[in-house]
C-alpha cells in the first residue's frame, strides 16, 4: 500500500513538473513579468518614445506594481518618484494641470511623470543605463561619476557605476527589461 501511494505521489510530482514546463511562458508572463496598467504604459510610451518594456521593467523593479508603495526615503507610487523629481518633471513638462505630489499614488500620473523623467534623463545622457542610474541615484551623483575617469572614459556614459546599490538597481532594471522584451516582443 505504501509503495502504491509513493508511486502516485511521484506521478503527481512529475505531472506537475511537466505541466509547469509546458506552461512556463504563461506563468512567467503572469507572475514574473506582468503587464499591468497597460493603458497608461502604452500612452506614456507613445508620448515619450520610450520602449514600453523599459517602463514595465522600471515599475517592476521600483514597486512590484504596487501603486501605493512608499520607499524608506519617501518615494511614491509605481515608479517611486521623490517630491523633488516630481517638481522638476512638472516644471520641465510645463504641466499646468492641478496635479500635486500626492497624485503620485495614481497610476496614470505616476507612470506619466516617471516615464517623462526617464526620457529627460535619456535625452541628457544618451545612454539608457546611465539614465537609469540617474533615475535611481540622481543627476548630481551621476554627473560627479561622469567627471571621474575611473567611471567614465568619455564623460558622457558610465563605464562603471561606483555605487553598489545603483549598480545593483541598474542590473535589476536591465534584467527585467530583457525579460519583458524576450517574453513579449513577438506580441503586438
Amino acid at each position: 500500500m505504501l509503495k502504491k501511494i509513493s508511486s502516485i505521489i511521484v506521478i503527481l510530482i512529475v505531472g506537475c513538473f511537466i505541466w509547469g514546463i509546458c506552461n512556463l511562458e504563461a506563468i512567467s508572463k503572469k507572475y514574473l513579468y506582468p503587464i499591468n496598467y497597460s493603458e497608461y504604459v502604452e500612452k506614456a510610451s507613445a508620448e515619450t518614445g520610450l520602449d514600453r518594456y523599459l517602463i514595465y521593467a522600471v515599475i517592476k523593479t521600483e514597486s512590484g506594481f504596487d501603486e501605493n508603495a512608499v520607499s524608506n526615503v519617501g518615494a511614491r507610487g509605481l515608479m517611486q518618484l521623490m517630491e523633488d523629481a516630481f517638481d522638476w518633471v512638472k516644471f520641465r513638462m510645463g504641466d499646468e494641470r492641478e496635479i500635486s505630489y500626492s497624485d503620485m499614488y495614481k497610476p496614470e500620473y505616476n507612470i506619466e511623470y516617471g516615464s517623462y523623467l526617464i526620457k529627460l534623463l535619456y535625452d541628457e545622457y544618451g545612454d539608457i543605463e546611465t539614465a537609469i542610474a540617474a533615475y535611481h541615484s540622481g543627476r548630481g551623483s551621476v554627473n560627479e561619476w561622469l567627471e571621474d575617469t575611473r567611471y567614465s572614459s568619455d564623460g558622457k556614459t558610465l563605464d562603471e557605476i561606483p555605487s553598489s546599490t545603483a549598480k545593483h538597481y541598474v542590473h535589476k532594471v536591465m534584467t527585467a527589461y530583457e525579460g519583458y522584451t524576450n517574453l513579449y516582443s513577438d506580441e503586438k
